[in-house]
């Protein structure tokens, strides 16, 4: 009698980054069973909404059932389609870009002149966009941006890793600081009564030390690939990717990338100073790919094709953001996101000046979590850290950049961060992958912010 084959193991697989947000959604539904619900009175100060300190109570638990769990993922999608819709027009405006082939020959350009040269090349670029972040200049926008890393890499020949490193990764290395960033530093020192943009002077030098290490942490993977692309965490861009990229850089790819360089300035002056939201950015890029279709020469037809050709490229990851977003909405309909807030921030309440602005850092890491937002978690948390901050001894100064850190550290690798998931989706890039890749990094700003808070409390750091 024969005996029944064996049949083959199969080998573990890293979960799909879909799979990660549906069991966390899933522990969100869990959570409202077991959490007590409760909420904090609220506030509108100049047109803007606040928590009132003090203010908690425990209500009637929310009913959510079964059904509420399925309708959270739609409506996930429909408060994020605005940021969506961004990804989807931006990947159809950047598909007529491509095929132009103005974009790859002006960055080949560009490259070949700074061949040999490449650590200065990742540098520069590094910092164009750490500076963006750290002036509010680049936060949403900087989805938009990570095309041009993607040529920069396919250029280099290196992955789609070093890709969102050079420009979100980068973005955020500012971002965590924020020195002059009138959406997180200008509205949480407003609420906690300190001069506009005090504490200039350690935040710049943080800056710097994180900028510095976050271009090294960089450039040590570059060139890791550039000497070995098997040591890549994904596969580098092939031949066939890289094609076109030496082709003739004409007058109207000259004419183009002039106008497609005025374009993004007015873009970013448009989200700085005209106060664009996130649905007058993807219009933009309506209206850039249609006008980059026409300089190019193309057929309208083509025009059309192409561009819904870029939308369809970008479809899965546009749509992981809208899953992100739906762990908050289960949190919000069992009401127990103001639960989750006043559990974070009772303990604190008891614990020595230093142990207490590393505990609001902490915190805020947390929060940021479930409010993906500068502005809207300052609202939520600066209320509450303020008088917090005067009880435990530590001063507000310091409070406002626990939650700077607890902010912008966590949004380089939090899967429910829309702009991370938005640009992994414009790259390409698995939320897996690049965890794993990013993590270390993430380890080594957390030193950074726990060293700054530390002395920040022993020298009694204040609006100067």
């Amino acid at each position: 009698m024969n005996e029944p084959a064996h049949r083959p193991k199969k080998r573990w697989e890293m979960p799909d980054t879909y799979v990660i947000l549906f069991g966390v959604l899933l522990f969100a539904f869990l959570l409202t069973y077991l959490l007590p619900s409760g909420s904090f009175e609220r506030e509108t100060v100049d047109g803007v909404e606040r928590v009132v300190p003090g203010t908690f109570s425990f209500t009637e638990a929310g009913n959510v059932g079964l059904m509420d769990f399925f309708y959270a993922i739609q409506m996930g999608m429909v408060e994020s389609a605005d940021i969506i819709f961004m990804v989807l027009f931006t990947g159809g405006a950047f598909e007529i870009i491509e095929r132009s082939g103005a974009l790859r020959g002006g960055i080949h350009r560009a490259v070949s002149l700074t061949q040999g040269k490449e650590f200065w090349m990742i540098a520069s670029i590094c910092t164009i966009f750490a500076l963006g972040g750290a002036v509010g200049a680049v936060a949403n926008a900087v989805i938009a941006f990570v095309v041009i890393g993607i040529i920069i890499a396919r250029t280099l020949k290196l992955d789609p890793i070093v890709a969102v490193a050079i420009t979100f990764g980068a973005n955020f290395a500012g971002f965590n600081v924020g020195f002059i960033n009138p959406y997180t530093l200008g509205i949480a020192q407003d609420i906690a009564d300190l001069p506009l943009f005090s504490g200039l002077l350690l935040r710049i030098i943080v800056f710097v030390l994180i900028l510095s290490v976050t271009i090294f942490y960089i450039w040590r993977y570059t060139k890791r690939i550039l000497k070995d692309p098997s040591k890549s965490l994904m596969n580098v861009y092939e031949e066939e990717e890289t094609e076109g990229l030496e082709a003739p850089f004409t007058r109207r790819h000259k004419a183009m990338l002039c106008f497609i360089g005025a374009g993004l300035i007015f873009f970013v002056y448009g989200s700085i100073q005209l106060g664009w939201t996130i649905n007058h950015m993807a219009a933009f890029f309506v209206f850039l790919g249609l006008s980059c279709g026409v300089i190019a020469g193309m057929h309208y037809n083509t025009i059309a094709l192409t561009f819904l050709q870029g939308i369809q490229k970008l479809a899965y990851g546009a749509l992981v953001v809208g899953l992100a977003r739906a762990i908050i909405v289960m949190l919000e309909e069992g009401t127990v996101l103001d639960t989750i807030v006043y559990g974070l921030a009772v303990p604190l309440e008891t614990m020595p000046p230093v142990l207490a602005a590393l505990g609001m850092f902490g915190a805020n890491g947390v929060l940021n979590f479930l409010v993906n937002s500068g502005s809207g978690q300052a609202m939520i948390a600066m209320p509450m850290l303020v008088p917090l901050a005067d009880m435990v001894g530590v001063t507000r100064q310091v409070a406002v950049q626990a939650f700077q850190f607890g902010d912008g550290l966590t949004n380089i690798i939090f899967p429910t961060s829309g702009i991370l998931m938005a640009s992994l989706a414009v790259a390409g890039v698995p939320w897996t992958t690049w965890a794993r890749w990013v993590f270390p990094l993430f380890c080594i700003w957390t030193g950074i912010a726990v060293v700054t808070l530390t002395i920040g409390v022993l020298i009694g750091w204040g609006p100067f």
